[in-house]
């Protein structure tokens, strides 16, 4: 493997890292829609 190469997947691991970390402190907090901007104060069972 070259740099270049653990550059790359080392960014990747933090896209994925940081995208399941957002999720999980949506769901927490109480969002049913994650990204929806109505997701706090939607009706959606």
């Amino acid at each position: 493997m070259n740099m270049a190469t653990i550059i790359a997947l080392l960014a990747v691991v933090l896209i994925v890292f940081f995208a399941v970390r957002y999720i999980v402190k949506s769901k927490k907090s109480g969002a049913k829609c994650i990204g929806c901007p109505e997701s706090g104060s939607c009706c959606k069972k």
